[in-house]
């Protein structure tokens, strides 16, 4: 078990059961001594759809009323939803979710009674759980009241006020349902502000659905979905609804980090905290300040709270996947959309329907009105921890070597090492490596001039690292 970018995460066989309780009551009991929460004080627990989610949460609720809280279950909702439930009643929740990895992991989100916890608080329950490891012997799941319809009421009313009403009139959206538990709330929005809604593809099996590298599978449904029900875009979201899908007309996905500047525009931001994935071509659109960050929500938030406590005003973070989070109020026409500084999937989706409707564009013709450079990323799956932090190393370990792996794809000309390798090639094309945060997997982000540069690049840089991942078991370095 370990924490990632986004919470804890491990395999299904690992998390369930001893370490469930172990680490929600490493959780309370962090919460206790910090003076976060009191005995007595309420919690929320939720998750999603994935098989193992109900019993971990059932184990969690019990551990945490052992350790002098009160469980509250609210259900299947999407993470977005059990913070903004949780924070306006300043209470402390957890959600039981993998997000949009496959089924045989799961993970936890922990959330204080004011947000996210951080980098000191994952060390912190980090350190509390060996020494209470040998007190953790009560693993009797529990059950709890349940507030689900409450806390869905809250987020649905909360994405009811963005737009003005009918705001989608004459648009035909489909909305990819599989196993996420925003699915039946996606199609409420859209329906309400007036859209023609098409539901798909609904699943009772788990469907891993990563946003920010979408599978060539995926994006062969869904351009079938867009030509066959003439969809004016496709929206969906990861598995716990905090990560946004949204394809053009042509069922092609938009970046993430695009649906996030699209966010900015809407609420006309003046700083944008964003991860050093996102696109190199953000700081040039739009009259804002970026800061650039590590991946992960927890440095994006630290990014935008620094901002904050520096008196800026009208902050926005989003990540290359999507999720946007907002850490000051804004006013929407007659509204105050109030500060949510957590992943969220439904303001991106809202703001880039009703950018291409407000200027009576496509959002294939949006999403080119922005000028970025070209960008595509990938992923290899199951690849060993041990490979990745070897291949990482050994590119770190000399210039020649990052030269060298690199020299049947381009010449370096520049290097950041803020999270992973970021190099710059000598025709201003970009390849981003990284290891993720919370998977066995090794992530690719390229730029290039242009959609076919871009393609061409990701599959030869993963070609590259396969290779050297196919032989470095041999002790091979080529």
């Amino acid at each position: 078990m370990k924490f990632g970018t986004s919470g804890l995460r491990g395999l299904v066989s690992e998390l369930q059961g001893h370490a469930a309780a172990l680490y929600a009551t490493a959780f309370a009991r962090h919460m206790l001594e910090k003076g976060l929460v009191k005995p007595g004080d309420r919690i929320f627990v939720a998750g999603d759809y994935r098989p193992s989610t109900p019993d971990i949460a059932a184990t969690c609720i019990g551990a945490l009323s052992r350790a002098g809280l009160q469980p509250v279950d609210c259900g299947a909702i999407p993470t977005p939803a059990l913070a903004l439930y949780a924070m306006t009643q300043s209470c402390a929740s957890l959600m039981i979710t993998g997000s949009h990895i496959p089924a045989d992991r799961n993970g936890i989100k922990f959330y204080r009674p004011d947000g996210e916890i951080d980098k000191a608080d994952e060390s912190a329950i980090s350190g509390l759980a060996p020494v209470l490891d040998d007190a953790i012997v009560d693993l009797t799941p529990g059950s709890a009241p349940s507030e689900e319809s409450e806390a869905l009421a809250l987020f649905l009313e909360r994405n009811r006020r963005i737009l003005p009403a009918g705001a989608l009139s004459g648009l035909r959206i489909g909305v990819y349902q599989h196993s996420t538990v925003a699915r039946d709330a996606l199609v409420t929005i859209m329906a309400g502000y007036g859209a023609e809604v098409v539901a798909l593809a609904r699943s009772e099996q788990f469907i891993p659905v990563d946003t920010e590298a979408v599978s060539p599978q995926t994006i062969d449904l869904l351009r079938t979905w867009a030509r066959e029900h003439g969809c004016d875009a496709i929206v969906s979201a990861d598995g716990d609804g905090d990560r946004p899908l949204v394809t053009d007309e042509t069922g092609q996905p938009l970046r993430g980090d695009l649906l996030g500047l699209m966010v900015a525009r809407l609420l006309d931001a003046k700083v944008i905290v964003t991860p050093v994935t996102s696109n190199s071509g953000i700081e040039a659109v739009g009259d804002h300040e970026v800061i650039r960050t590590r991946v992960g929500s927890p440095f994006v938030i630290a990014g935008m709270a620094e901002a904050d406590r520096r008196g800026d005003t009208a902050i926005v973070g989003f990540e290359a996947n999507g999720g946007v989070l907002t850490q000051t109020d804004f006013v929407l026409s007659d509204t105050i959309l109030s500060a949510l500084p957590t992943r969220d999937s439904f303001l991106p989706i809202l703001a880039a329907l009703f950018l291409a409707r407000q200027q009576d564009m496509s959002l294939s013709a949006l999403a080119s009105s922005f000028s970025l450079p070209c960008a595509a990323a990938d992923r290899l799956e199951n690849i060993p921890i041990a490979n990745s932090t070897a291949l990482m190393a050994h590119l770190r370990q000399a210039p020649a070597n990052l030269s060298a792996f690199l020299a049947p794809i381009g010449e370096v000309a520049s290097v950041s090492d803020i999270d992973g390798l970021r190099v710059t090639l000598a025709d201003r094309s970009i390849v981003h490596l990284r290891p993720s945060g919370n998977a066995p997997e090794m992530r690719c982000y390229v730029e290039a001039a242009d959609e076919t540069s871009s393609l061409a690049l990701l599959a030869a840089v993963l070609s590259r690292l396969q290779t050297w991942m196919n032989t470095h078991g041999q002790g091979a370095l080529d």
